[in-house]
């Protein structure tokens, strides 16, 4: 019987094939819908994952200001912010974002931060677009839908 491999394949940057996802957000769960497009954006869901490389996919979400919180977390949960001023500390509850000019920035926020910090995820997060509507301006790419809803029923809200 011949010897197993010794050595683990490592996938170089010029290796690596993106595709392209589509996700709509109406009615799934922040938390939930971002750890799948996190690993989705890392290369998590590939055999050839490679943690030094970006070896993800890119990832457009649509229809980001219907995404739903469970329990009392719209009312309840506060993003923070510090404007570097000596007390500068500032408040924003999560229902007032989804109700203001940006409510895609609340997915966006969840996703970045299951994402490494440095250039690596910097680099990952720019794969990521996300639209408050259902238009997106990216048909040409071709764009395989990513069914999170249909992955748990614990995935969105009401199934």
């Amino acid at each position: 019987m011949k010897a197993l491999m010794k050595t683990t394949k490592s996938a170089k940057p010029a290796e690596v094939e993106k595709k392209w996802h589509i996700v709509d957000a109406d009615g799934l769960i922040v938390g939930r819908a971002a750890v799948v497009i996190a690993n989705v954006l890392r290369g998590k869901h590939k055999t050839s994952f490679t943690p030094h490389v970006d070896c993800g996919d890119n990832v457009i979400v649509i229809n980001a200001d219907k995404i739903k919180f469970t329990g009392k977390k719209l009312g309840q949960k506060v993003y923070y912010k510090h404007t570097g001023y000596a007390g500068g500390i500032k408040g924003i509850t999560a229902g007032k974002v989804l109700e203001g000019r940006f409510p895609e920035r609340v997915l966006e926020k969840a996703v970045e931060r299951m994402i490494p910090r440095g250039p690596l995820g910097r680099q990952q997060m720019r794969n990521l677009r996300i639209y408050a509507g259902a238009a997106h301006p990216h048909e040409a790419q071709n764009p395989e839908v990513l069914d999170i809803a249909g992955m748990s029923r614990k995935n969105k809200v009401g199934a």
